[in-house]
């Protein structure tokens, strides 16, 4: 096993409509998440992983209400879903399509890795919602109305497979307990035992090829059924590493890797947790070593819908405000571990601070260096290794906001040290004084430069690229707007 790599990814979405900024949110977190252990551990050793969940029945329902083929329609929200890649500025090294053929292998293979005593065949009478692509017992849903979506669940009867997670409820209850899979944060590895101490029941693994349209991955020997989508799915997580060959970065980035970490939110968590680790373990490979639970976002309070009409999509924020500004909102004012909410006017609050507070800083010091002493300034010579065990340890909790106020700590200082020894007065008494206190906020700008890489990484490098050895002045970093 090597603990030198990392290996991360984001849950994959359906394709039944545009992306929204809920899953925007995912991505940003995976990433900064993703280019902060890519500093450390180097490219080739790390790795992420995006992609799209194609086969599910709620895909197929969308595309019957739109009138549109379903393979189109699919292949139309997936491309969507990819142009999130170069929008937001990620820096996943794949992104995978479970309509792929290397994906359909490799779920295939995954199912009859299992050990045949984990599947077995029975008809079922089931309580489902297609939005969830879940079955409810009638003890969780008394009203029978899905506690998502509020819609009424519609009764299946059918003969599906299902996968014996009776079989494995101690040993999952002990991995996660142990933290041998560990679940962030610790509200979420307690649920995910409460769910697991409550008693496991056995789960369909497969749906009738009537019912799923005949879209999907066919069950192995058995063309009379499809997998259900949690046991496709889940299984692209090492379908884009090669599994269904048994390629070397499959063995390099899952089999002979000590950080095997998912993102995702909290209404799967379930599936990730007990499904996906039960899976696993009957099929003889190595499961998770991580799971980051992230909350649910509105949008002014409210629930992001359709009807409502304030669905939120990336691209807006965007254009309106630009990448780092979008990533550092969502790394910064959503809580990690939380829910949050976008708010147009906390944007707006949080843009003013990157302009005054970080771009002001910038500028200004690189104008006065670059003025009094031609941007050649002192070496300095501060231990910055206390502040990066805190950076540390906080992205090692997934705590993106206490990251950023960290960071914004020595962004304070920096402020303080200006205003208070002010080196544009002290420069005409004591020159050699004021290019003192000019290096060491320089260093001060070179270490949060370091430190916003993960986060805003095109901001982060202009800074870098700005605070070299000669000190040049440039473009505001985030030009004021009209209301700022």
């Amino acid at each position: 096993m090597n603990e030198q790599r990392f290996y991360i990814s984001t849950a994959i979405p359906y394709v039944n409509a545009k992306p929204h900024i809920g899953f925007a949110l995912e991505l940003i977190q995976t990433d900064a998440k993703l280019r902060y252990e890519r500093l450390k551990r180097g490219d080739t050793n790390t790795f992420g992983l995006t992609g799209s969940d194609e086969n599910s029945l709620k895909n197929v329902r969308a595309a019957e209400e739109a009138g549109e083929e379903i393979a189109s329609f699919v292949e139309r929200h997936a491309e969507e879903m990819r142009a999130l890649g170069p929008l937001l500025d990620l820096s996943f090294n794949d992104f995978i399509r479970t309509r792929e053929e290397r994906h359909i292998k490799g779920a295939q293979k995954l199912w009859s890795a299992c050990k045949p005593e984990d599947i077995y065949k029975k008809s079922y009478t089931g309580l489902y919602c297609v939005g969830c692509e879940q079955f409810y017992t009638e003890k969780e849903v008394p009203d029978g109305i899905c506690p998502d979506h509020k819609k009424p669940l519609e009764k299946i009867e059918e003969e599906n497979y299902f996968f014996k997670l009776s079989n494995y409820q101690e040993q999952l209850e002990e991995l996660i307990s142990s933290d041998t899979l560990r679940i962030i944060p610790e509200s979420r590895k307690n649920e995910v035992l409460s769910f697991i101490r409550g008693g496991l029941e056995d789960f369909s693994v497969s749906r009738s090829q009537e019912r799923a349209r005949h879209w999907g991955v066919n069950v192995p020997l058995d063309d009379s059924q499809v997998m259900y989508v949690w046991f496709d799915a889940l299984s692209n997580y090492i379908t884009a590493l090669g599994y269904a060959d048994d390629e070397e970065m499959y063995k390099k980035f899952w089999v002979e890797n000590e950080n095997r970490s998912h993102v995702i939110g909290k209404g799967i968590l379930r599936f990730h947790a007990v499904y996906w680790p039960a899976m696993l373990l009957s099929a003889g490979i190595p499961l998770p070593t991580e799971l980051f639970v992230h909350g649910y976002i509105t949008a002014e309070g409210e629930k992001m819908s359709k009807s409502i009409g304030n669905v939120i999509h990336p691209k807006a924020l965007v254009d309106e405000y630009g990448v780092d500004a979008v990533r550092y909102y969502f790394l910064r004012e959503i809580p990690s571990h939380g829910d949050g909410d976008y708010s147009h006017a906390r944007m707006e609050e949080r843009y003013a601070e990157l302009a005054n507070q970080l771009g002001n800083l910038v500028s200004r010091v690189a104008a006065m260096s670059e003025s009094y002493f031609g941007g050649v300034l002192s070496d300095v010579d501060r231990d910055w290794s206390k502040e990066e065990a805190v950076l540390e340890a906080h992205m090692k909790e997934y705590d993106f906001k206490a990251y950023l106020d960290a960071v914004f700590e020595v962004v304070h200082e920096a402020n303080e040290i200006v205003d208070k020894k002010a080196p544009f007065k002290l420069v005409k008494e004591d020159e050699v004084a004021a290019k003192q206190v000019l290096s060491e906020i320089a260093d001060q700008i070179r270490f949060i430069g370091r430190a916003l890489k993960p986060i805003i990484p095109q901001t982060a490098t202009a800074i870098l690229e700005r605070y070299g050895k000669i000190i040049q002045k440039g473009e505001a970093l985030f030009p004021r707007r009209d209301n700022v």
